[in-house]
């Protein structure tokens, strides 16, 4: 089910959520049984500690995602796929937004 969009209308992502200081923010686009889709931004140093769950693409700054421990840079128009059921974290290395793609 989509939800939050304009259907048959052009969007940027990264327009969908604002940036609010010393949060992080969300917007669910899909969620049915097989999929969700959730746009988040993070004011830098912001995080989400660990959690299990999809892959993502960065639309904006850049995120370290620390998975099973080793940390990574991902910039803008980069993706990270984070294996199925590993442990992972979330930081705002600055301000970023992003896509959250979780296939169920």
């Amino acid at each position: 089910m989509i939800k939050n969009l304009e259907k048959s209308t052009v969007i940027k992502l990264k327009d969908q959520v604002p940036y609010l200081a010393g949060q992080v923010v969300s917007k669910t686009l899909a969620q049915n049984d097989s999929l969700s889709l959730t746009v988040f931004s993070f004011d830098k140093g912001e995080e989400i500690r660990t959690h299990q769950t999809g892959g993502v693409t960065v639309l904006e700054g850049t995120g370290r995602f620390t998975i099973d421990g080793e940390p990574h840079l991902v910039k803008e128009g980069e993706t990270i796929v984070m294996p199925a059921k590993h442990p992972h974290a979330v930081y705002g290395e600055e301000r970023f937004k992003m896509l959250l793609t979780v296939v169920f």
